[in-house]
């Protein structure tokens, strides 16, 4: 029997994941109902999707019984509101990164779903390509020896992109594509809680960071460098170093197709798209879909890919590289 799926928001975002789960097979997949904050958004999205229903609120997509699951791909600044609304009516989630604007909001949204005992996942699509799945492989048969050193980075020049700089919107170098570098360090170090963080960056005169460092140390003398900037393209890559040798994501390095282990290349490549994308590489997502689709075949609350335990102390280090670099949102209240 199919996944039912509801696509709440019909931004950008929400289009690419469902263009991705067209190369899925439909016998396992099937998205029956968009919802948007307007109807004619929802039924624009869905005649362009061949969805069959659509929605003009969020609370009438948490209302249909048909709905197995609910993909959510509105603003993160309306992922805690939103995402409660799903959850209180029993609703499963996949929620897109960054999972909420801080680890308060992160920590109600995980609260309210065990308290419902619904599933609930951040939308951290990186930990579910095979590039990254074949990492953990590696380094659980400890290909490379001890791993002491972890570089990542991610540089796009998005300066012009209102999302990506008002503070109302959430903008930020951290919360949108830092985050990856940031996850790629403790899906290395299996979700150890760091012994220190240490952060620098610069605002922008909006108030969100343009570019942060972020260095990490972790037991035993492990430490983990994160650099990334919405001003300048980066080389958009992360590499493993051990005490045997290395282990290197090739850019880009949050939705890889090639792995570099010791020097030799091994290629992941994507299905291609039927509709033009928005994103690189976004039929990726079609990854962490069938993730999903596993978790609740399992009878599954969460992933272990992404737990909810690492989503979580991935959000406070967050708030403390935001607090040292003195980037405030509204959402953090005093």
């Amino acid at each position: 029997m199919a996944t039912r799926w509801g696509i709440c928001g019909a931004g950008k975002i929400s289009n690419d994941f469902t263009v991705a789960m067209k190369t899925l097979p439909s016998g396992n997949h099937k998205i029956v109902a968009v919802a948007s904050r307007t109807l004619q958004h929802a039924e624009e999205f869905s005649k362009k999707h061949r969805i069959p229903k659509a929605y003009g609120s969020y609370e009438e997509l948490a209302k249909d019984p048909e709905i197995d699951i609910v993909y959510l791909g509105v603003l993160h600044t309306q992922h805690l509101l939103v995402g409660l609304l799903f959850l209180h009516a029993k609703r499963n989630v996949l929620c897109e990164k960054p999972f909420a604007m801080n680890s308060g909001e992160v920590k109600q949204l995980i609260a309210s779903a065990r308290q419902n005992n619904v599933f609930l996942m951040e939308g951290m699509w990186s930990r579910c390509f095979p590039v990254h799945v074949e990492v953990c492989r590696l380094l659980a048969e400890d290909t490379v020896g001890e791993v002491k050193m972890v570089k990542a980075d991610f540089g796009s020049p998005q300066l012009h992109i209102p999302r990506s700089v008002e503070k109302e919107l959430g903008g930020g170098a951290l919360l949108d594509i830092g985050v990856y570098c940031l996850q790629f360090a403790l899906m290395v170090f299996r979700g150890e809680r760091p012994e220190s963080i240490h952060a620098t960056g610069v605002r922008l005169e909006t108030g969100v960071d343009e570019s942060m460092v972020v260095v990490l140390k972790f037991s035993r003398n492990r430490m983990a460098l994160c650099s990334f900037s919405i001003a300048v393209a980066m080389p958009n890559e992360a590499t493993i170093c051990g005490t045997k040798g290395t282990i290197r994501v090739p850019s880009p390095m949050w939705c890889p197709t090639h792995l570099v282990v010791n020097g030799q290349e091994s290629q992941y490549m994507l299905p291609e798209p039927s509709m033009p994308l928005n994103f690189t590489n976004s039929t990726g997502l079609r990854y962490e879909a069938e993730e999903v689709r596993q978790c609740l075949l399992k009878g599954l609350k969460e992933s272990s890919r992404m737990s909810l335990e690492e989503s979580s102390l991935l959000a406070e280090i967050m708030d403390e590289a935001r607090r040292q670099v003195g980037v405030v949102f509204p959402q953090d209240g005093e």
